[in-house]
């Protein structure tokens, strides 16, 4: 599973649950007055993620992430509309419908829907 540090960890908790309607599961503040994130965890489907606030020891570390939807375009739209910028529009492939996007962290997530 992934293990993201990003620059604005609590960002990464509110685009994923916008877009993929993630589930956290597991968050440690590292100082709950400046929401600063030591370690958190959330479920997209059944799938894992894990990431932290960056620190001075533990500079960002972005990735690219697939991830398959029930609609493509619905889960590009609302990626957009939470800050994201596009990578790649809709479109059909043999796999299926699939586009990117990079959040607003850095992040780029493959959006697929299957056939």
């Amino acid at each position: 599973m992934p293990y993201l540090i990003v620059a604005g960890a609590e960002k990464l908790i509110d685009f994923t649950q916008a877009v993929f309607e993630a589930k956290v599961t597991h968050r440690t503040m590292r100082d709950e007055e400046k929401n600063i994130i030591m370690h958190a965890e959330i479920m997209i489907g059944d799938s894992t993620i894990m990431f932290a606030d960056a620190t001075e020891q533990y500079a960002p570390q972005t990735a690219g992430m697939f991830v398959y939807v029930e609609d493509a375009d619905e889960a590009y739209q609302k990626a957009l509309d939470a800050g994201a910028v596009s990578v790649l529009e809709p479109a059909d492939q043999s796999y299926g419908r699939s586009c990117g996007v990079t959040d607003p962290l850095g992040n780029t997530w493959w959006i697929t829907s299957e056939k």
